[in-house]
């Protein structure tokens, strides 16, 4: 008789929601909102690369992202908002915590091998591959800060409206840029697309120093939490010590792979890999709601990767040009010395003549 109520009482333990059910929400919509900045600005940004380098209208129509014009498109974006703020409302904080020190450490890997890196596509590959670990940041960051506050649901509220504020400003500023910026950038009488032409280039390092400074911020709560949840139990770091080893070594074959392969099976083979890995240790140490919520991060990565295919299209599209502008660079000085030899030559015969 006393095994059914216990086994109950475990069932409920499983709740994906760490406080009321608002308050998560409110979380989730702002990780949402996020996002989207991300996501719109990079667009932008990679939009404005691809129409100034571009020489022919259907190029640049090839070429540029585009989240797609047509009503299916817009019904895509909205499905795809609405997705993440519930599946981040949803995943617990220690969860999120592990997800953001996870993304954290894989930056910190890239930036080291970025030296040997002559793509130059590493920022912006981080940039897109950081969509949910922004989202989770946010989140973690909002819980953390929100722990023990006689209001938080009306300070989650405020912060909620915000970011949906800059979100709606900043998917404006998209839908501007791609269907008037074409027109606009030549007859310069927009004072958004004046704006875009003479400082555009500034917006992906902008985009670096926000993401940067989002990921410190939660990088502090997310250590707090771990170490609330996981580090302070009873010889917990000498089991942990190992396990986060292993873990390093993993991201580190991934970020060789990642060099090695490109395309969108690339991302999602490594989403597997992580989250997998993540899985494992919350099997070992974590609760069985820890592992629910991977599964839910799983659907996460999903939603934020498929969609960013004609990002990652451009992405790639704007490595090839950089790799073909630095082979021209190199091959211009062996071809000058070549063709300067037959002259000096002809010069050196004249003279004996």
């Amino acid at each position: 008789m006393v095994f059914p109520f216990s086994w109950i009482l475990e069932a409920f333990e499983w709740a994906p929601l760490d406080s009321s059910p608002v308050d998560c929400f409110f979380q989730g919509l702002v990780g949402a909102c996020g996002i989207s900045v991300l996501c719109n600005l990079l667009r932008v940004h990679l939009f404005l690369q691809t129409y100034s380098k571009s020489e022919t209208e259907n190029e640049r129509k090839r070429r540029s992202p585009s989240a797609g014009s047509s009503l299916g498109g817009q019904w895509r974006t909205t499905f795809q908002f609405w997705s993440l703020a519930v599946l981040l409302s949803l995943v617990g904080s220690r969860v999120s915590s592990l997800i953001v020190l996870e993304f954290s450490l894989r930056a910190v890997f890239a930036w080291i091998t970025a030296r040997a890196d002559t793509s130059g596509r590493g920022p912006q590959l981080l940039l897109m591959q950081c969509q949910f670990s922004l989202g989770c940041a946010l989140t973690c960051t909002l819980s953390f800060l929100q722990q023990g506050a006689v209001h938080s649901c009306f300070s989650l509220f405020l912060a909620m409206m915000l970011s949906w504020a800059l979100a709606g400003i900043c998917h404006g500023l998209w839908r501007h840029v791609e269907k008037l910026y074409p027109l606009h950038s030549t007859q310069r009488y927009c004072g958004k697309c004046i704006t875009l032409l003479t400082s555009g280039h500034t917006i992906l390092p902008f985009l670096e120093r926000v993401v940067i400074l989002a990921f410190a911020v939660a990088v502090v709560a997310s250590t707090a939490t771990v170490f609330d949840h996981f580090l302070s139990q009873k010889d917990a770091l000498k089991f942990w010590t190992p396990l986060t080893l292993c873990y390093s070594m993993l991201l580190v074959y991934i970020q060789e792979e990642q060099h090695r392969q490109t395309g969108l099976e690339a991302l999602l083979h490594s989403v597997v890999l992580r989250l997998g890995a993540l899985m494992v240790l919350m099997l070992t140490m974590g609760q069985w709601s820890d592992v629910l919520h991977i599964l839910i991060t799983f659907l996460g990565e999903a939603v934020c990767l498929l969609p960013s295919h004609d990002l990652l299209q451009a992405l790639l599209k704007e490595e090839e040009d950089i790799g073909l502008s630095q082979h021209e660079q190199d091959s211009r000085p062996t071809h000058k010395t070549r063709g300067s030899i037959p002259t000096i030559l002809s010069d050196s015969t004249e003279r004996q003549n």
